[in-house]
């Protein structure tokens, strides 16, 4: 099953809500939305109508911006921008910690744990892969933690919103990737083709060398039957004497004499 899945079903009830929030209502939502257990994607929400009249007031403005930080940005960015931000609860600096995991599995598979305690502001590593663990339970990533080389290795993980702005710079990356992997394909295909004809150019020579030696073996086994069997030292007999009628020839004359 596809990481992530159903989190869009997770957000619908809130979906339902906003149409009929305004105002501090609104900004309210946005709080109980980044708040809320297994909502991770915001981009349904953020384009809603009364979500984006928040930009406009001076008032609710910051929970416009917040919204935006939970559906494509991380904790670094947060922290950046704290002072213009409202101030996050406990289940939001945890939801936005583990999406920003996400955010830097996109650009490398390998994450040190040196690089995430300085983008998370984690204390120490046992709270870094407590983090994690929980993390991999909701479903967020899929990875190993690697504890003797001190680093997350990354399977796959669940996809973020995007940034408006940079549909662009993906699918430039998709396409690049897609190039390579057709000069990868077409380069396998080669080798293949290579080792399928040596392959069968092997299979003929043997053949040949087969055909070679049975035709060689039946002509020995002509000329040997020509020849005849040969004696102990190699030579060849050229006619097969009877050693009991030999024998009894010779004995017969010696038996008259004894007589």
């Amino acid at each position: 099953m596809e990481l992530g899945t159903n989190f869009a079903a997770k957000l619908e009830p809130f979906l339902l809500i906003s149409k009929s929030a305004k105002g501090a209502a609104a900004a309210k939502l946005v709080q109980d939305a980044t708040s809320a257990q297994g909502v991770f994607v915001f981009a349904e929400l953020l384009e809603l109508p009364n979500i984006q009249e928040l930009a406009n007031n001076e008032q609710h403005a910051p929970f416009f911006s917040l919204l935006q930080v939970f559906s494509y940005r991380t904790y670094k960015d947060y922290l950046a921008n704290k002072g213009s931000l409202p101030q996050l609860n406990q289940a939001q600096i945890i939801k936005l910690k583990h999406l920003s995991i996400v955010s830097l599995a996109a650009n490398r598979r390998i994450l040190p744990y040196s690089l995430l305690l300085q983008e998370l502001q984690m204390p120490t590593i046992r709270d870094l892969e407590d983090l994690i663990i929980d993390a991999i339970y909701l479903d967020i990533l899929r990875g190993k933690l690697d504890q003797k080389e001190q680093q997350l290795e990354i399977e796959y993980t669940m996809g973020r919103d995007l940034e408006p702005g940079k549909a662009e710079a993906v699918l430039a990356a998709l396409q690049t990737w897609a190039s390579t992997t057709a000069s990868v394909l077409s380069a396998l295909d080669n080798k293949l083709a290579q080792i399928a004809s040596y392959s069968a150019a092997v299979a003929v020579d043997n053949e040949e060398h087969d055909r070679a030696y049975n035709v060689i073996l039946k002509d020995v086994s002509k000329d040997t039957k020509k020849r005849g069997p040969l004696t102990a030292g190699g030579n060849i007999m050229r006619g097969v004497v009877d050693l009991t009628d030999a024998m009894d020839v010779d004995e017969e004359p010696r038996m008259k004499g004894r007589k």
